[in-house]
């Protein structure tokens, strides 16, 4: 899904969950069959991908018209903040909680790779996922 998004996870999981909610309005008419489940989940993600650059294409980029008297010097600091916060979350995860996320989200790598890397099951590596991403949302909810 990754690759169908360029490689945007937020748009990628905004898929997904639009692909699993058409499903469950549409479980009454859905073939059980899995190789026929799958296939009709693949196209509904695959056309709402489609219909996703078809609209982010239409409509032209807007940018504002800069006063010629004025050039921006681009400002790091909210960039520099955000990171800061980010780290000092991730900081406050346990040992395998954080290289769960490493390996998963920075690194790109699907839960079967880093349960390999890792030397545990796959289920310990989603569980692991699964508690550190609760935990940084909480934590950067409270810092706002």
């Amino acid at each position: 899904m990754l690759k169908l998004t360029g490689h945007d996870r937020q748009w990628a999981e905004d898929v997904v969950q639009e692909t699993l909610i058409k499903a469950w309005r549409n479980a009454g008419k859905l073939d059980r069959q899995p190789e026929m489940l799958r296939a009709w989940l693949f196209t509904v993600a695959r056309r709402i991908v489609i219909d996703g650059w078809r609209s982010r294409s239409a409509r032209p980029q807007e940018v504002e018209e800069l006063e010629s008297d004025s050039i921006g010097v681009p400002d790091e600091s909210e960039k520099t903040l955000a990171a800061m916060i980010v780290y000092e979350a991730l900081r406050n995860l346990s040992p395998e909680q954080r290289e769960a996320v490493q390996q998963t989200y920075l690194r790109d790598r699907t839960v079967n790779e880093v349960a390999a890397t890792l030397g545990v099951p796959p289920g310990t590596v989603k569980s692991r996922i699964h508690h550190a991403v609760r935990a940084l949302r909480r934590a950067l909810q409270e810092r706002g």
